[in-house]
């Protein structure tokens, strides 16, 4: 019994934790709905909300992708860009763009490199974990939010943007 356990323990698939807040931001280049690519580091000197998720034209991801869009010029006003990743093809995604009129840009990630990197693998799924990722302007990982509820995360992820440009007291 105990070797048939360490059999299938070791057959398991590791999964990496996601990066903490502190800690850099890992690289990353993948193409867009419009097949261009887009790296992180062409991104410096800005904010860069990274959300993870599931599954174009799912319910909740589709809600999730609506919260975003309707706050996008909240997000662009505090000089943050809005980025959403899966597993999905970038033709996909495209599609995903038209029908709910996205104007921001989802990354495809078919190798699941990029979901691996910041921990954000559905456990004995090939999908994009729910999880979103506040970059800060050095690259830096500002905030982490894991296991997200999709209703009302974008003003979520607002409201901590706005806590985070706020000055810091004298002391």
């Amino acid at each position: 019994m105990t070797i048939l356990l360490a059999l299938a323990l070791s057959a398991a698939p590791a999964f990496a934790a996601a990066p903490l807040a502190g800690a850099p931001a890992p690289e990353f280049s993948l193409a867009a709905q419009d097949g261009k690519p887009v790296a992180l580091k062409d991104l410096r000197g800005k904010r860069v909300v990274l959300y993870f998720y599931p599954k174009d034209f799912t319910g909740g991801c589709t809600l999730e992708a609506r919260g975003f869009q309707k706050n996008l010029k909240r997000f662009a006003a505090a000089k943050a860009v809005v980025l959403g990743v899966s597993v999905d093809t970038a033709e996909s995604h495209k599609s995903f763009c038209e029908k709910e009129s996205l104007g921001f840009k989802l990354l495809s990630d078919p190798k699941a490199e990029v979901s691996t990197a910041y921990g954000s693998m559905m456990e004995g799924r090939p999908l994009s974990a729910r999880n979103t990722f506040l970059i800060g302007p050095d690259g830096t990982i500002e905030k982490v939010w894991l296991k997200v509820e999709p209703a009302g995360h974008a003003e979520e992820v607002l409201a901590a943007i706005a806590a985070l440009r706020k000055p810091k007291p004298a002391k």
